[in-house]
């Protein structure tokens, strides 16, 4: 699922995690280290200043079992809702009742079922790798955050420059929509120890327009 030269369908994939539902924070969260979560929802934290934690609006995209969504309530925000297309992994993340709403839907070019402004902070921690979200998606993400909102992504940094998908695609469909008045981006940092594995990760800050 994460190898680069493997092509899958959004099905593919939902199926995988489905029956990886059970296993996967014990071997990501856990053995890995992945720190994606803790750094995505540091980074709405620090996006979202002063703003009362317990009203800003959250929309966890990819939220799997919930590791951002746990990370985000450590710092205060109780107001976030989930969307990811694995009914089971949502259904692992339901049992932790940091949700409001769980959303089963794929995150591409389709509409989502969720009005447009409604969110002061959108995370993406771990979503964009090989077979996940591409950069159709993010007209999508940018109408359903409030004007003034954030749109965090967090990813391994050398997916940008070795997933097909991403290259010479992801960034400048970033700064096309920047071009285009819809957001700004406000920051691009590169982390060490993305995972246990010595490999950067990065993060994304905008500010939807």
């Amino acid at each position: 699922m994460f190898d680069p030269k493997c092509n899958m369908t959004p099905e593919m994939t939902a199926k995988l995690y489905d029956n990886w539902s059970g296993y996967y924070e014990e071997e990501i969260i856990t053995q890995r280290n992945c720190r994606a979560p803790r750094v995505c929802a540091g980074a709405v934290a620090k996006a979202l200043g002063g703003s009362d934690r317990g009203k800003a609006r959250v929309l966890d995209v990819g939220a799997g079992t919930g590791a951002c969504g746990e990370e985000l309530a450590k710092l205060g925000f109780t107001n976030i809702d989930a969307v990811d297309g694995s009914q089971g992994m949502l259904s692992q993340a339901e049992g932790k009742h940091i949700y409001n709403r769980l959303i089963c839907a794929f995150v591409g070019p389709n509409r989502l079922d969720i009005e447009a402004d409604t969110y002061d902070a959108i995370a993406c921690s771990a979503v964009f790798a090989p077979n996940h979200l591409k950069e159709d998606c993010l007209p999508e993400l940018i109408r359903v955050a409030k004007p003034g909102g954030y749109i965090i992504i967090t990813l391994r940094e050398e997916y940008l420059y070795i997933v097909e998908d991403y290259i010479d695609k992801l960034e400048p469909a970033m700064a096309r929509l920047q071009d285009e008045g819809l957001w700004e981006r406000l920051s691009r940092d590169v982390f060490k120890m993305y995972e246990v594995e010595d490999k950067d990760g990065i993060t994304f800050v905008f500010k939807v327009l």
